[in-house]
């Protein structure tokens, strides 16, 4: 069986875990700190916040971020339905914009001609989703946000590793915090980085930092600089001038939610981590062939082809007779698979009142679009197996 992802477990990750499993901790330990460091420092931002998984790590962003009932936000409708589904988790109204027929990304011109047509204030935010591991431009997004007073809160969850181009021809890397004001992960096991479940939050803006953690237990914290109570009532009787809150006080000013991490699932993604550019780098070997392969075949409309900072979670190709496809590759225990049903169709957002014909690029992609098998311990002749198929069934 071919799958079109899979994860990859060692027996260094076995061990990691173990190691954790043996330790003092197994939840909000100290391997979380350091796993969110390491993060960090591969990403290239100050701060990043792990939680229990990617759309945990949507629903806290837009928390924090501050959306609120009737907040408007723009996302894609090519993205898994949680990068609109946690606009909606604190009561805001998405609004779907159109993709880029040839990035498969949100199209800015699309967005902007959203924002113009509305009056200033409309809107608060931008949702972008770097999808399939193609790095959306956030360097322009940046100055569109900025003339329209938004947000932005970077979808990246298929682009650890991934990166774009600036102005100044400098590489930005997905999730760095240069001009997202937040930006999320996944550690889903088809993911880059496996650990189960899981996702990470990064970025450079310390208040907003700060606002996650307490978001992430309950909104709880044991800062006693920010404490509201009084010393007295900590203590539960009077006590002299100059007294400490006790150990075991707490206070929970905010309604918070339990997205916690593991630390045995932080040993298995900072285990993860250390190999990750060498995951990158087989991705973008199998796009390479995959692009090589089908270039100027006449079967394919559009495919993925080989792109400068692309991370390569997904590599698809648009053709005809999508379905049979699908079901030739199946017959032959190849099992690709499809993303994404355009989210503004789904039967939920349908009530809302999106149609059929409201994104015409999105639908006609969705009525082509086949993700093939990508992920590093995909061997050549595997690679070469679906390939054949591929033009095989085409003739």
């Amino acid at each position: 069986m071919i799958p079109y992802g899979k994860q990859n477990i060692t027996e260094e990750d076995i061990q990691a875990v173990a190691k954790a499993l043996k330790g003092d901790f197994l939840t909000q330990g100290p391997t979380i700190l350091e796993f969110e460091k390491a993060f960090a420092d591969y990403i290239g931002c100050n701060y990043a916040v792990a939680v229990s998984n990617g759309t945990a790590a949507l629903h806290l962003s837009a928390l924090a971020l501050g959306v609120q009932e009737g907040d408007k936000v723009i996302t894609t409708p090519i993205t898994f339905a949680a990068s609109a589904n946690c606009i909606r988790y604190c009561g805001g109204e998405v609004f779907f914009s159109d993709i880029d027929s040839d990035t498969y990304l949100l199209d800015i011109n699309k967005v902007e001609a959203l924002l113009k047509a509305a009056p200033k204030g409309t809107y608060k935010g931008i949702v972008p989703v770097d999808f399939a591991g193609r790095a959306v431009n956030l360097e322009a997004f940046r100055k569109l946000a900025d003339e329209y007073g938004l947000w932005i809160l970077e979808d990246s969850c298929h682009s650890p590793g991934g990166y774009f181009v600036d102005s100044k021809g400098e590489n930005q890397n997905c999730g760095n915090g240069n001009y997202a004001d937040l930006a999320i992960f996944s550690f889903h096991p088809v993911k880059h980085i496996a650990t189960g479940e899981g996702g990470m939050i990064t970025t450079n803006d310390e208040k907003l930092y700060k606002k996650l953690l307490e978001l992430r237990t309950h909104g709880i914290t044991r800062d006693v600089s920010s404490f509201k109570n009084s010393v007295e009532f900590a203590v539960g009787q009077e006590v002299e001038e100059g007294a400490s809150y006790p150990g075991w006080y707490m206070e929970m000013q905010h309604l918070g939610y339990n997205y916690r991490f593991t630390d045995f699932q932080a040993a298995l993604g900072i285990s993860q981590l250390s190999r990750a550019d060498k995951g990158i780098e087989r991705r973008r070997e199998i796009a390479k062939k995959y692009a090589d392969s089908f270039e100027k075949k006449s079967f394919i409309k559009v495919q993925s082809g080989f792109v400068e900072g692309h991370a390569y979670h997904l590599y698809v190709i648009e053709v005809e007779n999508r379905i049979g496809l699908y079901n030739y590759l199946r017959e032959h225990k190849i099992f690709a698979q499809i993303h994404y049903i355009p989210c503004h169709l789904m039967p939920y957002y349908k009530e809302q009142g999106w149609k059929e014909g409201d994104m015409f690029n999105a639908e006609n992609y969705y009525k082509h679009c086949i993700s093939l098998p990508m992920y590093p311990t995909l061997t050549n002749e595997e690679q070469d197996f679906v390939i054949e198929k591929i033009i095989q069934f085409y003739g």
